[in-house]
């Protein structure tokens, strides 16, 4: 089973992602985002458009994961921004070709929800302070949510007012999915989701 977890920039994705991996036993979590940076160090600086854009990020993504699967006895977890509809057309078409089950949830909020989110994490903090423009994320809210309220990518995990506890155990009971690993303590909660965002910085 494939796990695609969707969301505008703020959502939650990689968290819920990642605190999803820690509960379930044997699970694995697939970042497409690495093909794409993997095709933008192989182009030079002028040529590094959005990769999504780039018929080859998408067939290696869906390849990919597909193979992931196949190889992995478990939930492959996959936290992905992807909201352009013939991109995620063509992307679920290959997997459900190839075979794979595929279980997609799209964590939606407020906008206001989404800046405020964006403010408060690792990558967007340290980026203000070495001076790197982290507008972009921001700039992408508006359209990410207008896309994803469409019912192509249900299904819809409402997150505004929520943990990642709870929206992790929110997907997992609609996936039917047993939850081995209890909930994080407060402090070892925030010392896990320091480390992961940190791990998750891109500059």
């Amino acid at each position: 089973m494939l796990i695609w977890i969707n969301g505008a920039f703020g959502a939650g994705k990689t968290h819920t992602a990642f605190e999803l991996q820690r509960r379930v036993p044997n699970s694995h979590v697939a970042d497409p985002e690495l093909i794409g940076f993997a095709i933008h160090r192989m182009l030079p600086a002028t040529a590094r458009v959005d990769f999504q854009n780039r018929p080859q990020w998408r067939a290696a993504v869906a390849s990919t994961l597909a193979d992931a699967v196949a190889a992995h006895d478990g939930p492959v977890i996959v936290p992905m921004t992807l909201v352009n509809p013939d991109y995620f057309d063509e992307i679920m078409t290959g997997l459900v070709a190839a075979g794979v089950e595929v279980r997609h949830f799209a964590l939606v909020a407020t906008p206001e929800t989404l800046r405020k989110r964006l403010r408060t994490r690792v990558g967007y903090v340290i980026g203000r302070v070495v001076g790197r423009d982290e507008t972009w994320a921001m700039a992408q809210i508006d359209r990410c949510v207008a896309a994803l309220a469409d019912d192509r990518f249900a299904e819809h995990v409402a997150t505004d007012d929520r943990c990642i506890d709870d929206v992790v155990e929110d997907i997992a009971g609609r996936v039917g999915l047993a939850l081995d690993e209890p909930r994080l303590g407060a402090v070892r909660y925030q010392v896990r989701r320091a480390a992961v965002g940190l791990a998750h910085i891109r500059f």
